[in-house]
């Protein structure tokens, strides 16, 4: 038996900056909260296919388990909650900003 799908969102690197992005439905954005959560399997796989189709613009695109939570989209899982805080060596990008 197959194993139920579960909501997720599409995530990547963007090759030239590095920063983790996310998929919203229509465009990349940098913020986990504003990311499209696919409830259809099918529709997941086809924009997982078009981003892996990408790899000038992204690398390591994959969908992973997310909810709905009081801010919008949210990580299921500790790796994809760490993601989001940007790099961890050193304050740039996301951790710049905060």
């Amino acid at each position: 038996m197959a194993k139920k799908f579960t909501p997720k969102v599409l995530t990547a690197s963007r090759l030239l900056e590095g920063d983790v992005v996310y998929f919203d439905g229509t465009k990349w954005v940098s913020l986990l909260a504003e990311a499209k959560l696919f409830e259809h399997e099918d529709a997941a796989e086809a924009a997982l296919a078009q981003a892996k189709a990408r790899p000038d613009l992204f690398v390591g695109p994959y969908l992973t388990d997310a909810k709905v939570g009081p801010s919008g989209v949210e990580p299921l899982h500790f790796r994809e909650a760490f993601r989001t805080t940007g790099p961890s060596n050193y304050a740039h990008g996301k951790q710049a900003e905060h």
